[in-house]
């Protein structure tokens, strides 16, 4: 994909919530665990923290409550190897919650963020000096659903024009249903996906979204303008379209999945830890895979990678060789 113009190696900004995560231990159900475990769960800063431990320097911005989980949110983060030094407590309003409740072999989700910290953030993020030196800004469709005042702060930084940026802009459609009023997210998510300049967005998340009978080249027709557009097809597949038309394939690594929720994160954190390194486009979507295997085998929203020598390695196998790998490294 030699026409798609790669950011150089350098900072990455991730901007977004993050919520103290319950949940009952596997097998046991929510309504008679007399145990939760705790965790931290945020789609921003799951991509902070695999972008750390793939070596990339990087920040997460965002606002937690003046409480015990928001410190906890925030010192889980900042133990990735992120910097957590431009999130801001707020006094007056609390961190967010999730609870999972796992119902016959899937995890539904709760979600308990009304009125959040994070829900309060606005334009004025985009001010905080890390942007400056930024290479990479990364956002998702989960912000702009928070609050009419988070939706201005995604619509502000996707308004500046692309050639006038300071930095690209990286942004995962992350629909989440749920949080949005019916009729309402459609247009929105496909306005500000197209403004973008890396767009990460799943083929069955855009059916539901534009079209049950889209393939991935029919999203690349609805969202022409991003430089580089990647749809991500389950475990089957992802497909990146550059700039000039041309596409890139990559089957994805089988393996056993434990809990796939963060897995979208964790393929987004590999995908731009490919670019920034340099990398084309197949290197980058096979580093997106192997991020997304390792989150898909935890329960958590985040699951340990292999070494860096196994890594490469992974990268370097022949086309039909990875083909046939399984996801277990």
């Amino acid at each position: 994909m030699n026409s798609v113009r790669r950011p150089a190696e350098g900072a990455v900004v991730c901007i977004g919530e993050t919520m103290a995560a319950l949940a009952p231990a596997p097998s046991r159900s929510l309504e008679t665990a007399e145990q939760l475990r705790v965790s931290v769960a945020g789609a921003e800063s799951n991509v902070a923290m695999y972008l750390a431990e793939l070596g990339v320097p990087v920040s997460w911005l965002s606002a937690l409550g003046d409480d015990a989980l928001g410190r906890r949110v925030r010192a889980a983060v900042g133990a990735a190897g992120v910097d957590v030094d431009g999130v801001r407590h707020d006094p007056e309003r609390p961190t967010g919650l999730l609870v999972k409740e796992p119902v016959g072999g899937r995890t539904r989700v709760h979600y308990y963020r009304g009125n959040s910290a994070a829900s309060a953030l606005g334009p004025e993020v985009l001010g905080d000096d890390r942007l400056r030196s930024a290479t990479l800004v990364h956002l998702t469709g989960i912000t702009p659903a928070l609050s009419p005042s988070c939706r201005s702060l995604v619509s502000q930084a996707l308004g500046v024009p692309p050639g006038d940026r300071r930095h690209a802009i990286s942004f995962d459609v992350n629909h989440r249903p749920a949080l949005w009023p019916p009729g309402t997210a459609a247009t929105v998510l496909r306005n500000l996906a197209d403004r973008a300049d890396i767009v990460f967005v799943g083929l069955d998340e855009a059916q539901e979204l534009w079209d049950a009978d889209l393939e991935p080249s029919d999203v690349r027709a609805l969202l022409p303008h991003p430089r580089v557009l990647v749809v991500k097809d389950g475990g089957r597949a992802a497909t990146a379209f550059g700039a000039a038309g041309e596409s890139t394939t990559v089957p994805a690594l089988r393996t056993q999945v434990v809990e796939p929720v963060g897995a979208g994160d964790a393929f987004a954190a590999g995908f731009l830890a490919g670019l920034l390194r340099g990398g084309d486009a197949r290197r980058a979507l096979r580093l997106g895979h192997i991020t997304a295997a390792s989150a898909l085998k935890v329960t958590g929203d985040h699951g340990p990678l292999p070494d860096r020598a196994r890594i490469e390695e992974l990268l370097d196998l022949p086309s039909h060789e990875w083909a046939a790998r399984r996801g277990d490294h």
